[in-house]
C-alpha cells in the first residue's frame, strides 16, 4: 500500500509540517527529512526483523533524528509527536501517479487484496480517507498476522483469507526484499514497483502503475 498506492513520501510530509506546527518544533522540515527519512528505514528493518517493538521504532526514529541535528526536545515532547503524526497522517490522501486508473483497470478481472506492515490503525484510515478501500476484499497486516513481511505466515494467511494457491497470485510491492523475496519465498509471482529502476534484481519490474496492464 505504503508508496505503490498512497504517496507516503508526500503525505509524510504534510503530515509532519502540521505536527511541528501544532508542538512548537521550530526545525527546518527538509533538514529534518533528510535526516529523519533514512533513519525511518533503519528503524523499520529491524521492525520488520522483530528486533524492535512498534514502540521503540516509532520513538527511536524521532529521537534519533533529533539527536543528529542538535535540538533539545523532551522524551514527552517525543511521544506526542509520534501520536500527532499517526493521527495527522492518514488526513492527507495523496496517491500514487495512475492509482485509481490501474485499479479500476484491475477490479472488474481480478480479486484485490492488501498486505501491508504498516500499522494497523493508519492504514485503515488511509484506505478510507483516500477513497480505495472499496476496491479491495481483505486487507491483511502485520498486527493481525504477528509478524510481518518477508515472513511466509502473513503471505499464507492473505491467501487463505483470499481462498487461492500462490500459484494462482500475484503480489505488486516496492520492497524487493518485503514484497518481492517475501511473495516468492511462498510460490507466488511478483512485480516489482521501482519508481526510478535502481532495483534491477527482479525480471518483472515496472516504474509506473500503468506498467501492469502489460501483465494483466
Amino acid at each position: 500500500m505504503d508508496h505503490t498506492l498512497w504517496d507516503f513520501d508526500k503525505n509524510s510530509t504534510l503530515a509532519f509540517k502540521e505536527v511541528f506546527l501544532i508542538n512548537g518544533v521550530h526545525l527546518n522540515l527538509d533538514d529534518f527529512l533528510k535526516i529523519y527519512i533514512p533513519k525511518n528505514l533503519e528503524f523499520w528493518k529491524l521492525y520488520q526483523e522483530n528486533r524492535i517493538t512498534k514502540e521503540n521504532l516509532r520513538y527511536l526514529r524521532l529521537k534519533e533524528t533529533f539527536d543528529v541535528l542538535g535540538y533539545q526536545i523532551d522524551e514527552i515532547t517525543i511521544h506526542k509527536l509520534s501520536d500527532d503524526y499517526l493521527l495527522n497522517l492518514p488526513k492527507n490522501n495523496y496517491l500514487v501517479n495512475n492509482t485509481i486508473e490501474i485499479l479500476e483497470y484491475l477490479k472488474p478481472k481480478y480479486q484485490l487484496h492488501i498486505i501491508t506492515n504498516g500499522f494497523e490503525e493508519a492504514q485503515k484510515a488511509k484506505l478510507v480517507n483516500s477513497k480505495i478501500d472499496h476496491f479491495f476484499t481483505h486487507v491483511v497486516n502485520s498486527d493481525m498476522a504477528g509478524v510481518k513481511k518477508p515472513n511466509p505466515l502473513i503471505f499464507e494467511m492473505a491467501l487463505n483469507k483470499a481462498k487461492v494457491a500462490p500459484d494462482n497470485a500475484i503480489m505488486i510491492g516496492d520492497s524487493y526484499e518485503a514484497d518481492i523475496i517475501g511473495a516468492g519465498n511462498v510460490g507466488m509471482s511478483a512485480i516489482h514497483f521501482e519508481v526510478h529502476k535502481a532495483d534491477l534484481k527482479h525480471n518483472v519490474l515496472i516504474s509506473n502503475l500503468l506498467e501492469i496492464k502489460h501483465y494483466l
